[in-house]
């Protein structure tokens, strides 16, 4: 039987899977949208006592959700993602060259590109990535103001999880907690980005 955790999660990928907007979900089942979201991103517990409203939202069965059905609603195909050491979140850490095995998902839920995942270390980027959390990156060199990115600092030898802020020709990786310190890219101490976090997922 899965946990409430694994419930909140199954939700999600239906609930992506039907290209269904977390709007639209939380209005079918009664709920505003930030507390579904607050559920889906792990902020707040999931009551499985309203298992029911999920089930006839998504179309599917209550024993389903909670794992005690074999049904699979949906046929979908699936993409095994690398799981690649350890990042920071906070002071950078050196980048361990490691590989911790894989992670089995929709192929229909992810971008296009080549994928990864890091575990976040640290709380620089709470209360967005929480410590421990499974970060999905896509590999990139660039990314759009305000997006949170992957970055090798020090020579290629030490990463870190930040958001990217660029203004006036100048760029800074910034923390989401705001008892971190920015760090200033320059020549001096020069930077370079590996990919865009596209989500993250995170079990207590």
């Amino acid at each position: 039987m899965h946990t409430s955790k694994e419930v909140i999660d199954l939700i999600k990928r239906l609930r992506m899977r039907k290209k269904m907007t977390v709007e639209e979900l939380a209005s079918r089942v009664g709920i505003s949208k930030s507390t579904l979201s607050r559920y889906e991103n792990g902020q707040r517990d999931f009551p499985i006592n309203d298992i029911g409203a999920y089930a006839e939202a998504l179309d599917t069965t209550v024993e389903y959700l909670l794992g005690i059905e074999n049904l699979q609603p949906l046929s979908y195909e699936t993409i095994t993602i690398p799981i690649l050491g350890e990042i920071a979140c906070g002071d950078p850490i050196y980048v361990a060259e490691n590989f911790e095995g894989y992670r089995t998902e929709p192929k229909e839920d992810l971008p296009s590109g080549n994928l990864f995942y890091l575990k976040a270390k640290g709380d620089s980027m709470e209360p967005t990535i929480p410590n421990g959390a499974m970060v999905l990156i896509r590999q990139q060199p660039d990314a759009e103001n305000g997006e949170i990115v992957a970055v090798l600092l020090n020579g290629d030898t030490e990463a870190t999880l930040k958001r990217i802020r660029k203004q006036n020709g100048s760029v800074m990786l910034m923390p989401d907690n705001p008892t971190y310190d920015p760090i200033i890219v320059s020549e001096s101490n020069p930077a370079r980005i590996i990919g865009k976090a596209i989500r993250y997922t995170h079990y207590l």
